[in-house]
């Protein structure tokens, strides 16, 4: 996702706050699909992992913001195993099982 022409430019993922690397993709806290405008810049990781823990209907209904999804137990191992890795750092994300 592109960022808008006039966004500053990010220097810290909003999932999980590690400055960010050479690759930054830009989140739909609401998704697109369910009305969402707002947009913060994470990880490709972190994106994946949103994406792969919560389905857009979670993600609006049970997720709206960046504070509510970092509740989530998922998304708080991810953050806490994420941490110390560099900000390229790459791994297959996998989904939550159904």
């Amino acid at each position: 996702m592109a960022a808008a022409a006039d966004a500053p430019p990010a220097e810290a993922c909003a999932l999980c706050a590690r400055p960010l690397g050479r690759r930054t993709e830009w989140h739909h806290v609401v998704p697109k699909s369910e009305g969402g405008r707002e947009t913060v810049p994470l990880h490709p990781i972190c994106h994946r992992t949103i994406h792969a823990c919560a389905s857009n209907a979670e993600l609006a209904r049970v997720y709206p913001t960046m504070a509510a999804l970092l509740r989530s137990e998922d998304i708080r191992r991810f953050v806490a195993w994420i941490a110390d890795k560099p900000p390229d750092f790459h791994a297959p994300t996998r989904r939550k099982a159904s």
